[in-house]
């Protein structure tokens, strides 16, 4: 029998799923794929202009992804890339002309879609589940923060085993590695 805690993420990773399909077949006739509404929708909540890292980071793709994808976009005249004022080395993403006229549509068959998916539901069913999503999204941002700033180690733990509970084996310096390292 599969229990609750074995169920949760594919349920969740399943119905984000869905839920992104069935707006992609909404949105496939304005020529929009999943790839160009999500990465417009993005650069449209963001309150300032996003790098190429950011829109990888928000899209859950790899950088040189969206490299590509912003560079179709731009020759599409969806999006424009300027100089970040801030950092030289990077660019940052704008909507084009023609993203800001779409992005209303966008939008809106969001919104409908959504009214669709949840009219049925309780609002306080829907208020327990956003509050329950709410918690679980922000315990796991919490410990990935912790992890960047290097508070939580995913391969070391006090009691000299690694994640899997098995011995982490000690470093043998050689002569050699002290002399290099002097």
């Amino acid at each position: 029998m599969i229990s609750d805690w074995e169920t949760i993420g594919p349920l969740l990773h399943g119905t984000a799923r869905a839920w992104r399909l069935k707006l992609d077949e909404r949105l496939k006739p304005m020529g929009l794929s999943q790839a160009k509404w999500r990465t417009l929708l993005h650069l449209s909540v963001a309150p300032n202009a996003l790098t190429q890292t950011e829109i990888a980071a928000r899209l859950g793709v790899e950088e040189p992804s969206v490299v590509t994808l912003l560079h179709r976009l731009e020759r599409e005249g969806w999006v424009t890339r300027r100089s970040s004022p801030r950092d030289r080395r990077c660019n940052t993403v704008h909507l084009g002309q023609r993203a800001q006229r779409i992005i209303v549509q966008i939008k809106s068959a969001a919104n409908k879609l959504r009214h669709e998916l949840l009219s049925d539901i309780p609002p306080a069913d829907l208020r327990t589940c956003i509050s329950v999503l709410t918690r679980i999204c922000e315990k796991a941002e919490k410990r990935d923060k912790l992890r960047r700033n290097g508070v939580l180690s995913t391969a070391f733990h006090r009691n000299g085993q690694n994640k899997n509970g098995h011995s982490i084996p000690r470093r043998r310096v050689t002569r050699r590695a002290m002399r290099v390292a002097k």
